[in-house]
Order: C-alpha cells, then sequence, then structure tokens
C-alpha cells in the first residue's frame, strides 16, 4: 500500500510540473505573439536635443526625428507617445520595455550593436568641438589643460575617451559631464568651460539660434558617425519594419521634405 500510494504522488507531482511548464510556455509565446502587435508605440527620446527632438516654445514635442517617427508609425497603423527619458539610461529603457524605440539622434558604435537591434542609418552626423568667437583655441591641441564639456552618456563622450591621448591633456584628464547640451553650451558661453564636443545638427542649430557669429567651430573634428532608430535586442522585427518604412519615405520623396523643414 506504502508503495502504490508513493507512485501515486509521483505521478501527480508529474503532471503539476507538466502543468505548470506548459503554461509558463504558453505565457512566454503570448508576450511574443503581441510585443508588435501594440496599438501605441512609446518612442523614448532626449527631449532637449534640438533640431531632432525637443519641447518648443509652447512645450510641444517637435523635431525632425519626431516628424519622421509620426509619418512612420502612421503608416504602420500606430499611434505613437513621445516619452522623455534619462538619455544615459537608453538603452536600459529600451530593453526593459519602458520604451518600444529610442529615436532622437541616436548614433551607433560597435559598443552598441550588442546591446540594441536597429535600422539602416538614415542620417550621417559628426561630433564637432566648438568654442567662443574670441576663443584663442583653435585646434584640439590647443585644449590641454582646458575644461571641455559634453554630454553623460552621448557619442561625443565616447569619441572623447577613445581619443586618450587627447583626453589625458584636458584638465582633470577627463571632460566636464551634463545631462544635456543645452547645459554645457550654457556653460560655454558664461566662460564656465572653454569648448564643448558635440552633435553637429545640435551645435549648428543652437548657434543659428542664439547667433553664429558669437561661436567658432574647430576645423578638427571627432569623425562621421551614423544615426539609427534602435529597438529592444529581442525585438528586430520592429527594426526591420521601421527600417521598410523609412526607405518607403526616401523613395517616395516624404523624407526630403521632412529634412527640409529642419535642415535649411
Amino acid at each position: 500500500m506504502k508503495n502504490i500510494l508513493k507512485k501515486i504522488s509521483l505521478l501527480t507531482a508529474i503532471v503539476i510540473l507538466v502543468g505548470s511548464m506548459v503554461g509558463c510556455t504558453g505565457i512566454d509565446d503570448n508576450k511574443a505573439d503581441t510585443k508588435n502587435n501594440k496599438k501605441e508605440i512609446i518612442v523614448g527620446f532626449d527631449n532637449t536635443f534640438v533640431p531632432m527632438g525637443f519641447l518648443d516654445d509652447k512645450g510641444e514635442t517637435v523635431g525632425f526625428d519626431i516628424d519622421l517617427a509620426k509619418e512612420t508609425f502612421k503608416r504602420m497603423g500606430k499611434d505613437v507617445k513621445f516619452q522623455p527619458i534619462d538619455w544615459s539610461m537608453k538603452e536600459t529603457e529600451v530593453n526593459s520595455g519602458n520604451v518600444d524605440v529610442l529615436w532622437n539622434g541616436y548614433s551607433i558604435t560597435d559598443e552598441r550593436k550588442k546591446k540594441i537591434s536597429y535600422t539602416d542609418s538614415y542620417l550621417q552626423n559628426k561630433q564637432i568641438v566648438v568654442t567662443m568667437s574670441d576663443s584663442n583655441v583653435k585646434t584640439k591641441a590647443d585644449l590641454k589643460d582646458k575644461e571641455v564639456g559634453t554630454q553623460q552618456g552621448s557619442t561625443a563622450l565616447d569619441a572623447i575617451e577613445k581619443d586618450k591621448a587627447f583626453m589625458d591633456t584636458l584638465k582633470g584628464g577627463a571632460p566636464v559631464l551634463y545631462d544635456t547640451y543645452d547645459k554645457a553650451l550654457r556653460d560655454l558661453e558664461i566662460g564656465r568651460t572653454d569648448a564643448v564636443v558635440g552633435d553637429e545638427v545640435l551645435v549648428r542649430h543652437y548657434m543659428s539660434q542664439k547667433g553664429e557669429e558669437k561661436y567658432k567651430v574647430l576645423d578638427e573634428d571627432f569623425g562621421l558617425e551614423d544615426y539609427v532608430v534602435a529597438t529592444a535586442k529581442d525585438n528586430k522585427e520592429l527594426s526591420v519594419k521601421i527600417n521598410e518604412k523609412i526607405k518607403e519615405m526616401k523613395d517616395d520623396g516624404t523624407f526630403e521634405q521632412i529634412y527640409k523643414k529642419w535642415f535649411k
């Protein structure tokens, strides 16, 4: 009798275990099936990154990437919501599911390729060095023992750190970090720093708004880079669909229309 009871208990345990495994598998499959069937796509962005995605004087979210994202998801039959995020935590935000997409002048690097899925490049950019027009700084070498600002978590910071010989010459052996480029450029204007390294699209737009004659861009830069749209590492499907729509817009002229609106 004891042996029979043991066998019955063992069989019961096996049935429960198998049932729970099937249940878990069903939940995971359901998540996989519904991930890209969401009606609303949440786009993570830095709301100070002019002219790609930022808040205008009325507090409305505007920019080149904003218009591009709106048109892309309209063609996909999706609603879109723009969610400001801590840009230094952007890969964590998208991979944790807090946002579905990173779309705001996101430069692709070898290190970032390991963390996310991404589209083809849709725009090129470079990291430039800007000083005030009356500065005696003319080359990178002139920044020895001086303070250079940039944004935390940016590819400008990556570029500076990659050029170790340059970084070692800076005051303190490292750049001064800000949570936004806007703050870095304001500190440059009041003389707290001697230069700022940043995305050309942002820096030149900022200069055009404040008066280009006030600033000077060095001939030397940190090289070209590509802007892409990023999705979670395990959501390549979404990046492929976005890529198809961007290509479609380039083919039918919509991309060019949006580009001319923001880059005169």
